[in-house]
């Protein structure tokens, strides 16, 4: 009887393990990939005076990017929950080390916007399918495991304003170039996570989603999943406000030079790392709703108090910005998988493309409305964004659910 009974407990008990080594792996790629793509945004100041760019024109860089990443994203998680393709993240790296070497050379707007493109189509492989690896290098902690793998992501994005400051401003945008040897490192890790997914990873996510059983009624699912959206909105449109027009805000704002506005955004953006890895494993021990609720809804009073703020104040109020408003995102990508079972990728992508969707779409109308009503006014309006955070009361406790119901499973082995 124990002898037949071994390779399910064998496979529990795999899924049961956190894989480490993957996950550092993983996280360390996240680095690499969001530190490249966190380039282009970083290089706007030098680009908007190189090619005489409007805000409307740096607005459709950042669309571009962002909806040619959110545009795949669901769609390659969907095929990966029905289809696994273990090597299909180094093959995405592939994406945006072309479009970095184009980024470098580009001689006229419409071949950076093709550059941004190619990153953002990197970026769309990228994200489902390492959240997927994530998920099933979690054992179980999958709070843990999605803040591990964010904050690689995170302290990545905020590398980005460095780079441009130290590198990128003194050298030109030829030298954009030399990061394409990260991209090549990324390739060669990620084949290796892909022998990992191919003997190990598909088995330990069929298990894990074996134990879980049925999700909730579609009805049910739909309601909530449409709350989620409403405050993935919220927080990706203020990022947005920050990550594209914050450096333009401190130097038209306080006349800083440019290196000056990218060490602020590098503060922001580190404190939003930070942010990022304390959400996955608090949503773990107190339920992701709690975390989602406090982390979009609790970031209102310092929103709200930034655009009157002088330079010293304005650098202080983002640190708590950028760590409670991160701290949302691995909370809601746990929340949403633990509603769907079965449906990582799908979730995944679901919810990094529209992050990337609605953060590009706000990024073009920001712009827009920068151009008209100048930057100071778009700061005091997007303060108000944060009050969607209390959508957050209609969400269910799915983390208390799912943990009742899963408490019997290691017994019954």
């Amino acid at each position: 009887m124990s002898t037949s009974a071994s390779p399910a407990v064998d496979a529990a008990s795999q899924a049961g393990r956190t894989a480490v080594s993957i996950l550092v792996a993983i996280s360390f790629c996240h680095l690499l990939n969001d530190m490249m793509q966190s380039l282009l945004p970083a290089l706007y100041p030098m680009l908007k005076s190189s090619y005489h760019l409007t805000f409307g024109q740096v607005g459709l860089l950042t669309f571009t990017f962002q909806f040619t990443a959110s545009l795949l994203q669901p769609l390659v998680g969907a095929m990966a929950d029905r289809s696994p393709r273990p090597y299909s993240l180094a093959v995405g790296m592939g994406f945006t080390l072309v479009g970095l070497v184009l980024l470098a050379f580009a001689g006229s707007f419409a071949l950076l916007l093709f550059a941004a493109a190619l990153i953002g189509t990197g970026s769309s492989v990228f994200h489902p399918e390492s959240s997927r690896v994530a998920r099933m290098a979690s054992g179980g902690k999958h709070g843990l495991a999605q803040s591990v793998f964010q904050v690689g992501g995170n302290f990545g994005t905020s590398a980005g304003p460095l780079l441009a400051a130290f590198i990128v401003l003194p050298h030109g945008q030829s030298s954009v170039a030399w990061f394409s040897l990260a991209a090549l490192l990324g390739m060669f890790v990620l084949f290796q996570v892909g022998h990992w997914y191919k003997a190990h990873g598909i088995t330990r996510l069929k298990a894990a989603g074996a134990a879980r059983g049925s999700g909730p009624p579609r009805r049910h699912v739909i309601a909530v999943i449409t709350v989620l959206l409403a405050l993935i909105f919220s927080k990706y449109v203020y990022l947005s406000s920050i990550t594209s027009y914050y450096t333009f805000y401190l130097i038209g704002h306080f006349h800083v030079s440019v290196r000056s506005a990218q060490l602020h955004l590098f503060l922001f953006l580190a404190s939003a790392a930070v942010g990022g890895f304390i959400g996955g494993p608090l949503g773990d021990r107190l339920g992701a709703k709690y975390i989602i609720w406090g982390s979009i809804l609790g970031v209102l009073p310092f929103t709200l108090l930034l655009p009157y703020a002088n330079l010293f104040w304005t650098a202080v109020l983002t640190i708590p910005i950028g760590l409670i408003l991160s701290s949302a995102f691995p909370a809601i990508v746990v929340y949403a998988q633990d509603l769907m079972p079965g449906r990582t990728g799908t979730v995944a992508g679901l919810f990094f493309g529209l992050a990337f969707g609605m953060g590009s779409v706000g990024a073009a109308v920001l712009g827009k409305l920068a151009d008209d009503i100048g930057i100071d006014r778009i700061y005091q309006i997007c303060a108000f964004l944060p009050l969607i955070g209390l959508l957050a009361a209609l969400l269910p406790n799915v983390h208390k659910t799912h943990t009742a119901s899963a408490a019997p499973q290691p017994s019954a082995g």
